[in-house]
């Protein structure tokens, strides 16, 4: 387990292969309810909110150049490092930490009270 600069514990999340995600492209996973776009990058991997904030395209299917993704309904660019948006104002979308281990994806995810309290 590790914790935010905050601290907020949080935990590493089991998402998927490694494999399955072809360079330059991404893959929406859930976690927790939440659709979250993983992409992976030449450097490493980058994880996002899979829903534009425009209209809730979906941002894992979009072009990805330039550490940013097009979203593929409207061209809306965000950066993949920040989340922010590039081409214009308005709202960015969150990010989240993911890894690569074993083969495996991971992305961190905040623990709740109930998951830190010991099993009676």
């Amino acid at each position: 387990m590790s914790v935010t600069p905050i601290g907020q514990p949080m935990a590493w999340v089991r998402v998927g292969r490694a494999a399955d995600v072809p360079m330059l492209e991404g893959r929406s996973v859930s976690v927790d309810g939440r659709r979250i776009a993983v992409f992976r990058l030449p450097g490493g991997w980058a994880a996002i909110d899979h829903a534009c904030p425009h209209r809730g395209g979906p941002l894992g299917d979009g072009v990805v150049a330039e550490r940013c993704v097009t979203c593929p309904l409207h061209n809306q660019r965000f950066s993949l490092e920040t989340g922010a948006r590039i081409d214009g104002e308005g709202p960015g979308v969150r990010t989240y930490e993911v890894r690569e281990r074993d083969g495996m994806l991971e992305l961190s995810q905040p623990v709740s009270a109930e998951q830190l309290e010991p099993a009676a």
